[in-house]
C-alpha cells in the first residue's frame, strides 16, 4: 500500500527522478517520457471516464484506469524479466486477453465501417477520441523507448489495443456508429 506523508522530496531539483530499482535518469530520458506519456492517457481516460460515469463502460474504464498505472509501473521497472512478482508489477497476457475481449464486445454492436471517421459527435464520443490520440502518442513513446531499452512486450500490445478499444468505444458512445462524422475526402477543396 502506498502512504504519502508529503508530496514534495526536492530529489527531482537536479532534473532527474527516481525508478522503481533505485536507479536515478533525467527526467527527459526516454523511459520518463514514455512514463509521461501513458499519465496524460489516464488524464484523458480520466475525462472521458466522468462522462460514463454510471454507464454500461464504466467498469471498463475503471479497470482501464488502473492498468494504467500498472503500465506506468511496468515501464518504471528497468530489466529484461518481465515476469510479475510480489514486488514488481508488470503488465501480463491477460490484461491485453481482457482487452481484446472488451474491444470485441464492444464491437460487435457496430455497424462495418464504409468510411474514416472524424474524431466528434457526442461529447462522450469525443473525449473518447482524444484519450484514443494520447493513447497513440503514449504508444509511440514506449516503441521510442524500446529502440534502446527492453519493454515489456505485453505492455506493448496493452498500448497498442487500448487505442483500438477507444475507438470502438467512441463509435458505441455515437449510437452504435449511427451518429459517427464521416470523412469526405476533398470536401473542401476548389477544383
Amino acid at each position: 500500500m502506498v502512504k504519502l506523508n508529503k508530496i514534495y522530496t526536492r530529489t527531482g531539483d537536479a532534473g532527474t527522478t527516481g525508478l522503481v530499482d533505485g536507479a536515478r535518469v533525467a527526467k527527459h530520458d526516454p523511459r520518463m517520457a514514455a512514463i509521461g506519456a501513458v499519465d496524460e492517457t489516464n488524464c484523458a481516460i480520466g475525462l472521458a471516464a466522468v462522462v460514463l460515469n454510471g454507464t454500461s463502460h464504466a467498469a471498463a474504464i475503471s479497470r482501464i484506469q488502473n492498468d494504467m498505472f500498472d503500465l506506468g509501473a511496468d515501464l518504471a521497472t528497468p530489466g529484461e524479466d518481465f515476469a510479475p512478482s510480489a514486488m514488481v508489477l508488470r503488465i501480463v497476457p491477460s490484461q491485453v486477453d481482457w482487452l481484446e475481449a472488451a474491444i470485441d464486445a464492444v464491437n460487435a454492436d457496430l455497424a462495418p465501417l464504409t468510411s474514416f471517421i472524424l474524431p466528434g459527435g457526442s461529447e462522450a464520443a469525443a473525449r473518447a477520441h482524444v484519450a484514443r490520440a494520447s493513447t497513440r502518442q503514449a504508444e509511440r513513446a514506449i516503441v521510442a523507448l524500446a529502440a534502446s531499452h527492453p519493454v515489456n512486450p505485453s505492455a506493448l500490445a496493452y498500448i497498442n489495443r487500448l487505442s483500438d478499444y477507444l475507438f470502438v468505444l467512441a463509435r458505441a458512445l455515437n449510437a452504435n456508429g449511427a451518429d459517427d462524422v464521416l470523412w469526405v475526402p476533398g470536401a473542401s477543396r476548389i477544383a
